[in-house]
C-alpha cells in the first residue's frame, strides 16, 4: 500500500467521521479545534516533518475512532459509557508518537467528546481523562508487549479509585462501575497489543517494541553482515554504543540511535571486500587497480544498495533514514585526493561535487549522532597513537569538520549538544582502544600459570 493510498483512506475515514459527528454541534466545533491545536504543537516542536506529515492524519483518525465508539456504546446503557476506549487510544497515541504532550491534547479532546455524547457528564469526562493520562505515563517508554496489558489494567484500576472517591464525596453508589472499568482496562491492553503492528504500518512509525525486535542479532540482515562483512558488523556495533551513549546524554532517542547504527552500513554487504574494515592482506590493493572515479562510485553506492536491502527486508522508514543520511553530502576525501594527484596539471577538471554523497543531510538528532559516530570511529581506528589525548583531539576535529562542512545544518543539534557528544565519544573510544599491558615472555617449560590477557 503506497503513501498516496494510505493518505486517501485516512482522509476518507476522517471526513466521513466528521460528517457523522457534526450532528452533535458541540463536538463538531471541538474536533477541528483539537486538530488545529495538535497541528500547531507539532509544527512548533518540529515533529510534523519527522512523522512525514501524513501521520497527522493518523492522529486525527484516533480521535474520530473514540467518537464513533462512544456514540455507538452510549446507546446501550448507562454502564456502557465506561467502555469508551480512551485508555486504548491514549496508549496507542503515546506509543506511536512517543509524545506525552500530544497524547494529552488527544485525551482531553476525546474525554470531553465522550462526556458531551453521554449528556454533559462531568464525572465521566474526569474519570476517563485521569485513566487516559495514567495509561499514557505508564507506556511512554514501554519495551515489552506485556507492559501494555499491565498498563491498561492499572489505568482501569485508577478509574475505579476515582469513582470510589466520587461516591464518597456525593453519597452515591458507583460500585456497579467497577467491572466495566476493569474489563475496559484489560481489553484496552489486549487490543493495543494486537493492533499496534497494524498502526505502525499505517502511520509509518517505529516503536520501542519494534526497535527491540530489530536489535535481535538473529535478524537476517545482521546475520548476513556478520558472515559476509564481519569488519562492518563490528564497526556498526561500536557506532551503536557511541550513538546510544551520546543520544542518552542529550535527551534524544537512544534506542533508535543504537538500532539505526546497527543497520546504517548494510549496503556494504554486497561488495564487502571494497571496504577497508573487511579487507585482508590479500585484497588490500583492490582499489589500487581501479581509477579513483570508479572507486568512489563503489564506495558511495553502498548507500543506495543499503536502501534497497532495507526495502527488501521491509525495514521501517525511520531505519532507512539512517542508511540514506549517515554520510549526508560528505566528501569522499581519499579518492578525491587521488583523483587530484592523478590529474597532474588538470586539477580543475576534477569536480569536488562529483566526489560527494548525494544526501540528504541528517534530518534528526539521532541520524546526526550516527553520522558523527560513524566518522569518529573510522578515524580513531586509523589513528596510530591511540592515547586519550590524541583520541579526544581527533574526535573534536572530526565533529568540528562536519559542522563546518554543513552536514549538521538540517537537524536540531546545538553547539552545546555537540560539545557533550564529542566528550562522550572521546570517553568511550579511549576505553575501547585503551593501552594493554605487555606481559614478559614465559620461558619455563610449564607455562600453565601464564597471566590471562
Amino acid at each position: 500500500m503506497n503513501k498516496w493510498l494510505k493518505n486517501s483512506i485516512f482522509l476518507a475515514l476522517i471526513l466521513s467521521s466528521l460528517f457523522f459527528v457534526s450532528y452533535v454541534s458541540a463536538i463538531s466545533y471541538l474536533v477541528p479545534i483539537t486538530l488545529i491545536t495538535s497541528f500547531i504543537y507539532l509544527r512548533y516542536q518540529k515533529k510534523l516533518t519527522k512523522h512525514k506529515g501524513y501521520n497527522y492524519l493518523g492522529l486525527s483518525l484516533l480521535l474520530v475512532i473514540v467518537i464513533f465508539a462512544n456514540k455507538f456504546i452510549v446507546s446501550y446503557s448507562e454502564l456502557s459509557v465506561y467502555y469508551t476506549p480512551i485508555i486504548a487510544i491514549a496508549m496507542l497515541c503515546t506509543i506511536l508518537f512517543n509524545d506525552l504532550m500530544l497524547s494529552m491534547v488527544l485525551i482531553i479532546a476525546a474525554s470531553i467528546c465522550a462526556g458531551l455524547i453521554s449528556g454533559v457528564n462531568l464525572y465521566l469526562t474526569s474519570v476517563l481523562f485521569i485513566g487516559g493520562m495514567f495509561a499514557s505515563f505508564l507506556v511512554i517508554n514501554v519495551r515489552r508487549r506485556s507492559q501494555i496489558i499491565k498498563a491498561g489494567v492499572a489505568a482501569g484500576v485508577i478509574q475505579i479509585m476515582c469513582l470510589i472517591f466520587i461516591s464518597f464525596a456525593h453519597a452515591k453508589d458507583y460500585s456497579i462501575y467497577i467491572l466495566p472499568n476493569i474489563i475496559n482496562g484489560l481489553f484496552s491492553g489486549i487490543f493495543v497489543t494486537g493492533v499496534l503492528p497494524v498502526f505502525e504500518y499505517l502511520f509509518n512509525v517505529v516503536t520501542n517494541i519494534t526497535l527491540l525486535e530489530l536489535s535481535d542479532f538473529n535478524h537476517p540482515l545482521l546475520k548476513r553482515m556478520v558472515l559476509e562483512a564481519p569488519g562492518t558488523y563490528h564497526h556498526s556495533l561500536i557506532v551503536g554504543n557511541l550513538s546510544e551513549a551520546a543520544a542518552e546524554v542529550i535527551g534524544a532517542n537512544a534506542l533508535l540511535a543504537r538500532i539505526g547504527s546497527y543497520y546504517h552500513d548494510i549496503g556494504k554487504i554486497e561488495k564487502a571486500e571494497y571496504f577497508i574494515e573487511n579487507q585482508s592482506m590479500e585484497n588490500m590493493t583492490v582499489h589500487d587497480q581501479l581509477k579513483p572515479s570508479i572507486s568512489k562510485m563503489v564506495i558511495m553506492n553502498h548507500v543506495r544498495e543499503g536502501k534497497d536491502l532495507a526495502r527488501k527486508y521491509k525495514l521501517n522508514d525511520s531505519i532507512v533514514d539512517f542508511i540514506t543520511q549517515h554520510h549526508g553530502t560528505s566528501l569522499v576525501f581519499y579518492f578525491y585526493w587521488r583523483a587530484l594527484e592523478n590529474s597532474g596539471e588538470h586539477k580543475e577538471d576534477v569536480e569536488e561535487e562529483g566526489f560527494r554523497y548525494g544526501g540528504p543531510k541528517p534530518q534528526t538528532k539521532e541520524a546526526a549522532i550516527v553520522l558523527l559516530a560513524d566518522s569518529v570511529e573510522g578515524a580513531t581506528r586509523a589513528l596510530k597513537e591511540r592515547t586519550p589525548k590524541k583520541i579526544d583531539e581527533l574526535v573534536r576535529k572530526v565533529v568540528n569538520n562536519k559542522f563546518i562542512d554543513g552536514q549538521l545544518d538540517e537537524c536540531d543539534l546545538t553547539l552545546s549538544d555537540l560539545e557533550v557528544i564529542a566528550s562522550t565519544f572521546s570517553k568511550i573510544l579511549a576505553a575501547v582502544y585503551h593501552a594493554r599491558i605487555t606481559y614478559p615472555e614465559d620461558k619455563s617449560e610449564n607455562n600453565d600459570n601464564k597471566p590471562a590477557e
